[in-house]
């Protein structure tokens, strides 16, 4: 066991919530400095199995945890001081709650005394995150009292548990003074004494039956199976539960630009990446509307797809491990809480092959179609290589984030389904653009392994502070900043054609040197013309952090995507 820091009650209190979450799994802590935190902070950062991460920006902070969960898969503990601090958690908190990351978020706090009397730093914190918290638990003012003790450890034990199985907890914190570890002459210290291994014992769990399965007759060839935007911790095998369910029912797949089975597609298995494409064309829409749609965690970032899923009239079954997942097409649909690994239909599959021969053709034709636009001079200078080339230069072990607004949707139009075998992540929770970079950088440092981060100017620079936590971490990321000026989803939309008025009120170009930028936080910084990105993605000796500025043109960008999708529509 590892030694507590038995000086006082709050530094003892805290070394066994530290101790009680290290046993469970506790890897990283992210914490903002602050007075009233003092307990919690000193045992974090005194603990030798808990990674510490200062940030001063709680925003920052909370995004950065969000990426240390979801790519570790487990809970990441924040640490931050009473009054508002804590209210700058809240984008993150939202985004965990909607995806499911589990986050332990601590805010510390004064005792009940010291509230509502015009106490500095203090406001009311109970219940801070509204819903957005899965649950929400205040802790009694430590005390030394053996009962306390034992309901600190089960307490701290239901919080991993439950931000595991279900995301964000919140944890109250309230203390008195003295805040520091400072000696009160042996009292601490002789109770501890108490605290032995027998302590952490607990009893065995119950063998429980936890391979449910859930058998499905297969009852029609005209089925397909959406796989739409997930993270779990082993891709490579959550892929060929995918690959199993095509093959056991003899239906398509098709992939969202976020789903594991479009990255890790084995030789003889087809993978439909190209639906949007596909379903712009009314006729071919039309003729592949299916009869029954099993649909994977969540539907895909397509729109194109969504609402033709919505006007299809077809049976639809959503399975997914989280039971707020939702249907977002509303439509003729049945919602399973299950992982998908319990899922298996019997029968054999549809001896009626045309239906996924169908849509293997047009993926075929679309993919092509695709490869001759993409290589026509008149696209040379279109922003969608950039998801191209970053999905042409990723391989195993390879992590990729996704800015919300353009970036991710490049990615769903142009990345091809193939046997990469990276891992993809993007947060399309609340799909917000807050967080991007310091959700990114705690992704890498989390995988450990090289990542990518695509993302506009503005969300690059929404997210500035998450620079100081550059220089906190060893992660290799590479950050590409499609820099058009401003928000380039908004040119797809009908306001801009409000000319002037458009591009003071949504499009927002900054005037904003991001070389200087990075030059002030000392992060490198590249700006190069987009004929050269495939080039300085192959540089692999180049680590750590460093941002790639490519700029374009957002108003011939916007032309160009419309007309290539019409036209190529057309052609299928």
């Amino acid at each position: 066991m590892t030694a507590l820091n038995s000086n006082n009650v709050n530094s003892l209190w805290c070394s066994v919530l530290m101790e009680t979450l290290v046993r469970e799994g506790l890897r990283f802590a992210v914490i903002s400095p602050g007075s009233r935190s003092t307990p919690l902070t000193m045992a974090a950062g005194s603990h030798p199995q808990v990674e510490t991460i200062v940030s001063v920006d709680e925003r920052s902070a909370a995004f950065h945890a969000l990426g240390l969960a979801r790519g570790s898969g487990n809970p990441v503990m924040l640490i931050c001081t009473s009054g508002s601090a804590g209210a700058h958690y809240l984008p993150a908190m939202i985004e965990a709650r909607e995806t499911g990351t589990p986050l332990i978020a601590i805010t510390a706090d004064r005792p009940a005394e010291l509230r509502d009397c015009s106490a500095g730093q203090t406001i009311n914190q109970h219940q801070l995150f509204g819903n957005y918290a899965t649950w929400y638990h205040e802790f009694a003012v430590p005390m030394l009292d053996e009962s306390l003790f034992v309901y600190l450890r089960q307490t701290t034990r239901q919080a991993w548990e439950r931000a595991r199985a279900d995301g964000p907890v919140h944890l109250n914190a309230p203390f008195r003074d003295p805040l520091p570890p400072l000696p009160d002459g042996g009292e601490t210290a002789e109770f501890a004494t108490q605290i032995d291994e027998e302590f952490w014992s607990r009893p065995e769990p119950v063998g429980l039956n936890s391979e449910i399965k859930m058998v499905h007759q297969v009852t029609t060839s005209r089925g397909m199976i959406v796989s739409g935007p997930a993270y779990a911790t082993d891709q490579a095998s959550y892929a060929r539960h995918v690959y199993d369910l095509a093959e056991a029912t003899g239906w398509p797949i098709l992939a969202d630009g976020l789903s594991p089975a479009r990255h890790f597609v084995p030789p003889g298995v087809t993978v439909v990446s190209h639906y949007d494409l596909i379903l712009r064309n009314p006729t071919r829409a039309r003729e592949l509307t299916p009869r029954y749609v099993l649909g994977l965690e969540s539907w895909p970032t397509s729109k194109a797809l969504r609402q033709w899923l919505g006007q299809s009239q077809a049976e639809m079954l959503m399975v997914s491990p989280r039971s707020s997942a939702g249907d977002a097409v509303h439509g003729r649909t049945r919602e399973i809480t299950a992982p998908i690994s319990a899922l298996t239909f019997s029968g054999a599959a549809a001896k009626d092959t045309s239906y996924a021969k169908a849509w293997q053709a047009a993926q075929t034709t679309a993919a092509n179609l695709l490869e001759t636009w993409f290589n026509d001079e008149n696209q040379a200078a279109f922003e969608g290589h950039v998801s191209r080339a970053v999905a042409g230069s990723t391989g195993p072990g390879h992590a990729v984030v996704l800015a919300s607004s353009m970036p991710v949707r490049d990615w769903e139009y142009f990345c091809p389904a193939a046997n990469r075998g990276c891992h993809v992540y993007s947060s399309r929770g609340a799909n917000g653009i807050d967080g991007t970079f310091s959700t990114a950088l705690g992704t890498a440092r989390s995988t450990n392994h090289p990542t990518v981060l695509i993302t506009g100017d503005l969300a690059f620079l929404h997210d500035s502070n998450g620079l100081m936590l550059a220089h906190e971490s060893a992660a290799d990321l590479t950050v590409i900043v499609v820099n058009n000026s401003g928000g380039g989803i908004f040119e797809h939309l009908p306001v801009a054609r409000f000319d002037e008025r458009f591009e003071r009120l949504f499009a927002t170009p900054t005037q904003v040197d991001l070389g200087k930028l990075c030059e002030a936080h000392r992060v490198r910084h590249r700006r190069i013309a987009l004929s050269d990105l495939n080039s300085v993605l192959s540089d692999r000796q180049e680590q750590g952090v460093r941002v790639i500025e490519v700029r374009t043109d957002r108003k011939a960008d916007a032309v160009t995507r419309k007309r290539g999708f019409r036209e190529l529509a057309n052609q299928l």
